[in-house]
């Protein structure tokens, strides 16, 4: 009963941190959370859509669409109801790391648990309305999947673990990508170290692998038909010939993540703060101590191999800033079971030297330690002024948005344009590329620049603009010229 009261405290303090203030915080609507709303809106509306893959938007995975559109169809067609679908999806995260980390025993399963619940990083991204959300859940639950096929071997369990694999790989976030990977080394590894152990899986092998290509025949046959939009966003964040990057600084700013830097974008981090910080990092460090240890042993090879695949992506992906959150989030569910494990290691290690009364000392500590991590990463998020989040979250797009009627005009690219074509859908404005002329008489004109309304509609037309919108600095945002 204890554990089980645990474990539901636990969900209730990662579902408030998840949905606390969720319709004003973090507001506005960037517009990769639009690009997935739009996606689920025409899986709503139009029965012919079904696709396994998305090519907007530099190509995507539709599973979270797909899960979006669910909650439209029940919830209505809002940005909260996107970014609810996310936030749902974190907590399912949390319980799916203590699925997992219960493997390693119950105060490794409720201490990492405790992790994600109040981890500042995974809150930031449970927050958004994009897909990437469900690296956390599905990680978690590949990794589980694969060590129930070792700890009862048999057809089931295998068909399960090559299942769970394809959809944890194919069909949510590019670094769960490397699934397959970590599988070949850790089956490997076990066939060096743990001969037993290998034998024990290698009847199973065919069985999981045509798990994994039934499962994902849909994602594969997208990728053969169009490799271009499947492969190109990956290819383009990794292999960029024109990109000057200075790999060393880029490595050790990745490296740094866990105790030293911070995502510089507002949208996966809050002041640029690191991962855990040097008591967590610690705290984790002795769990990948005992997890090396206990190397030869499945389990623990299993994750101890997961850390340095997963840290792949943020390394070799060099596009945007670094160190890159979102990139790490494969990272998430086996640094939870460091986490976990680096709690009972400190706590047992209290016990065999000084008794039960230390040991008891120790994991009240650690337990108090994460409620105010808890605490710390609420506090961070919740209080950040608008004027932090108001370019990341495209907050002038929305107001364009909330100004704009059927009657309207507004000058925009196409990218920027889904966050309109979402918010308004029901009352949508005629959507202008910027620099193309303007002749329609009769019609309001809104636009992101005077610049903009100069090359659509002159410059003499574009000195007669006023402020439809400011930002919290009092600069202009949205421009309006009236008929």
């Amino acid at each position: 009963m204890l554990i089980v009261a645990g474990l539901a405290l636990i969900l209730a303090v990662a579902t408030l941190l998840r949905f606390l203030d969720l319709g004003a915080n973090p507001g506005g609507l960037y517009t990769d959370e639009a690009t997935e709303a739009l996606s689920a809106q025409r899986l709503l509306h139009d029965p012919g859509f079904r696709p396994v893959f998305l090519p907007e938007g530099g190509g995507r995975e539709a599973l979270f669409a797909y899960l979006v559109a669910g909650v439209f169809r029940v919830f209505g067609e809002t940005p909260l109801a996107l970014r609810a679908t996310a936030a749902g999806i974190g907590v399912a995260g949390v319980l799916g790391i203590w699925l997992l980390a219960r493997r390693y025993g119950v105060i490794a399963g409720l201490s990492a648990a405790a992790w994600a619940a109040g981890s500042l990083w995974l809150i930031s991204i449970s927050r958004n309305g994009m897909r990437n959300t469900l690296v956390p859940l599905f990680a978690a639950l590949a990794l589980a999947s694969l060590l129930a096929w070792h700890d009862r071997p048999g057809r089931l369990t295998a068909v399960l673990a090559g299942a769970t694999a394809a959809l944890a790989t194919l069909y949510t976030y590019q670094p769960l990508k490397l699934i397959p990977l970590l599988l070949i080394i850790w089956l490997a590894w076990l066939h060096r170290v743990n001969r037993p152990a290998f034998s024990r899986l290698r009847g199973n092998l065919p069985t999981v692998a045509i798990a994994f290509l039934l499962i994902g025949a849909p994602m594969i046959a997208a990728a053969v038909a169009d490799p271009v939009s499947y492969f190109g966003r990956a290819a383009g964040v990794t292999f960029n010939p024109g990109a000057t990057v200075d790999l060393p600084t880029h490595w050790l700013r990745t490296l740094g993540m866990f105790a030293i830097t911070g995502d510089p974008n507002p949208r996966h981090d809050v002041a640029a703060l690191p991962l855990l910080g040097w008591p967590l990092f610690a705290v984790a460090m002795v769990g990948g101590i005992r997890l090396w240890r206990h190397r030869r042993e499945p389990a623990e090879a299993l994750i101890l191999w997961s850390l340095p695949v997963f840290l792949l992506p943020p390394l070799i992906a060099t596009e945007g800033g670094s160190p890159h959150f979102l990139r790490a989030l494969g990272l998430a569910a086996p640094l939870a079971v460091a986490i976990g494990l680096g709690v009972a290691e400190l706590i047992d290690v209290a016990r065999v030297r000084w008794g039960r009364v230390p040991a008891g000392a120790v994991a009240a500590g650690a337990g108090l330690s994460l409620v105010a991590l808890a605490i710390g990463s609420g506090q961070a998020y919740l209080s950040r002024p608008v004027a932090d989040r108001y370019d990341a979250y495209r907050y002038d797009l929305v107001a364009m948005a909330a100004q704009a009627g059927p009657d309207d005009v507004v000058v925009l690219d196409d990218y920027s344009a889904t966050v309109i074509r979402f918010v308004d859908a029901l009352r949508l404005p005629t959507i202008v590329a910027p620099g193309r002329p303007i002749s329609l008489p009769g019609a309001r004109v809104l636009a992101l620049s005077r610049d903009d309304l100069r090359a659509a509609l002159g410059p003499e037309a574009a000195q007669r603009a006023v402020p439809v919108a400011r930002n919290p600095r009092g600069d202009t945002v949205v421009w309006g010229l009236s008929p």
